[in-house]
């Protein structure tokens, strides 16, 4: 990434005068009355322009390709995918393609947590950078309201005589908040007699994780949203019947929190291009992806639509195929698949990576058959992408001490496993001039587009037989294991009609396994199947594996430590 002396992340940005949004907007063919300003900087995008733009495309016969952007298996650093991507766009820009970015607004956890910002890096950001980082339209704080508000609904019918028969210990819908806060995973609430409620066992959740989230992300319009939560199931009775949002009359109330949510987030790049941010499910949780609406708006209006899928293709990208794209409709033109030299050793068995800690010298220096050995795990995630018939360009993001020698490795064990082109993209310390090679290739490659493209699996396969499938197929698995548990939740939502729904895996992002401590290209493998949790409104069910967890914990030095204001009021820190 960047060398010594090179500006910080955040200096870079302020160093940038961003252009006046609605010029861009304009320049995308939106009316000035399809755009709502928040400041002159950001704006949100009204779905009837959406729609508008969306039917004038179709009358001429044009949509921009598609592309997928996703990983190998990161290490806790993450292997700068968002930065790619943004560095992908302004290099499709530099070229003359009309080109737009689509990716998820952090949540907060992670920006105080491990991870920081993800807004990119270097000379790959969106700006502004530090609205995009902490509220930005506040469109997750009203996703925290709505499923926050739907809890206070079902304990309010609890205290209030329990008409629906609601088994207290059947309420299935938790709480959530914004920051990793690992004390909240599991309370009693109810505390204090009778008018402080009825006193039960709960969890928080972080926001990105909550169904209203992940719903609000694949909802085609508003009315499709207020279907979605209608649908969600927030508790069952004494006599085993399902009890939903629409039962306690409260799925109204939630989409009207959510009427300026549900609009997409226009910014722009670095060097001035369109940059779409809606939504922020998280990837080893939810299914990760960016809203369907950005990916609309950015289809519609330009040639060619760069989109993110969260964590290592067996994450994010499996969902982007399995669950956005079936209920989409949209189909995938083309991925590109991020990979670094350092995870690639640290997969083949050099050093150890620590979020917080110096980075092991042992991944600094020149170790070809670490890379080799490594590249195991890209090799088997380009093959998760070629599954579908997806065509895969490979992106080495680009470190000041990677050697040719270890990028022809890493070339020869990814073009043996199908992909298409292998890039080295220096896009972090030269921006879209740094990309444009990363840029031909995968132009060139969504000219070809994925004909074949295919789903994992069919709609009327038992839900068994689908997280079967991704386990052997995606992650490599011999077969799964299912508890107690599991087995009767998935009986049971099949025989009330939630059989034919998409498979979410719910895993570790830092293995093709459950297991993280599993690196590389693990084999021999079982996957334990804990529970299975049914999102009847966003429309998946939810497997989880191993010891996977909702709510994040903060670590022993949080990011947060170090964000601050200067003297003059800026904001000083984020990374």
């Amino acid at each position: 990434m960047s060398g010594g002396g090179m500006p910080s992340s955040l200096e870079i940005a302020r160093s940038v005068s961003p252009r006046p949004i609605m010029d861009l907007a304009r320049e995308l063919g939106l009316r000035d009355d399809e755009v709502e300003l928040y400041g002159p900087f950001k704006a949100k995008v009204r779905l009837e322009g959406i729609e508008r733009l969306e039917a004038e495309a179709a009358a001429k016969g044009k949509r921009g390709k598609y592309v997928v952007v996703t990983a190998i298996t990161p290490t806790p650093l993450g292997e700068g995918k968002t930065t790619t991507n943004i560095g992908l766009v302004q290099g499709l820009n530099r070229l003359g393609h009309k080109a737009a970015v689509c990716i998820r607004q952090p949540s907060l956890g992670p920006v105080f947590g491990i991870k920081g910002g993800a807004a990119g890096g270097g000379y790959s950001q969106v700006i502004p950078m530090e609205d995009f980082n902490l509220h930005l339209t506040g469109d997750n704080h009203a996703v925290g309201a709505a499923h926050n508000l739907l809890a206070a609904f079902v304990d309010n019918s609890l205290t209030h005589g329990n008409p629906h028969g609601i088994d207290p210990l059947g309420v299935l819908w938790p709480r959530v908040v914004d920051i990793s806060d690992r004390a909240l995973r599991k309370a009693i609430v109810g505390m204090g007699g009778r008018e402080n409620g009825y006193p039960r066992e709960t969890e928080w959740q972080i926001t990105v994780a909550s169904e209203v989230m992940a719903a609000l992300a694949l909802a085609s319009d508003i009315h499709d949203l207020r279907a979605r939560l209608g649908r969600m199931v927030v508790a069952t009775t004494f006599d085993g019947r399902r009890i939903t949002a629409e039962d306690l009359r409260c799925a109204g109330s939630m989409t009207v929190l959510l009427l300026d949510a549900i609009k997409p987030n226009l910014l722009q790049t670095l060097e001035g291009g369109p940059a779409f941010v809606h939504c922020g499910p998280f990837a080893n949780i939810a299914h990760g992806n960016n809203s369907v609406l950005a990916d609309r708006l950015a289809l519609a209006t330009c040639e060619i639509a760069c989109t993110e899928a969260g964590f290592g293709a067996d994450m994010g990208a499996e969902k982007f195929f399995d669950i956005k794209c079936r209920q989409s409709g949209l189909r995938p033109d083309a991925a590109v698949m991020v990979a670094t030299v350092r995870a690639l050793k640290m997969h083949g068995g050099v050093g150890r990576i620590v979020a917080g800690k110096p980075l092991d010298p042992a991944l600094e220096e020149e170790n070809v058959e670490a890379v080799r050995r490594g590249s195991a795990n890209l090799a088997a995630q380009i093959e998760n992408v070629r599954v579908f018939n997806v065509p895969v360009v490979v992106a080495i993001n680009h470190f000041p001490t990677d050697t040719e020698a270890e990028a022809a490795a890493i070339r020869e064990v990814a073009l043996a496993a199908g992909a298409r082109e292998v890039v080295v993209s220096r896009h972090f310390a030269d921006g879209g001039a740094g990309a444009e090679d990363l840029a031909r290739a995968v132009w060139s490659a969504a000219q070809v587009g994925a004909p074949d493209f295919q789903f994992l699996y069919p709609d009327d396969a038992p839900l068994r037989e689908k997280i079967e499938t991704i386990a052997v197929r995606i992650y490599g698995a011999r077969g799964v294991d299912e508890l107690p548990a599991a087995t009767k939740a998935l009986k049971l939502y099949e025989e009330l009609g939630y059989g034919k729904l998409p498979v979410c895996m719910a895993k570790t992002h830092l293995s093709l396994s459950h297991d993280p401590s599993l690196k590389g290209r693990p084999t021999g493998f079982r996957v334990p199947i804990r529970e299975v949790h049914l999102s009847a409104g966003a429309g998946f069910i939810t497997p989880l594996l191993g010891e996977m967890r909702t709510m994040p914990g903060l670590p022993s030095h949080p990011a947060g430590e170090s964000i601050d204001i200067d003297a003059d009021g800026n904001i000083v820190g984020l990374f």
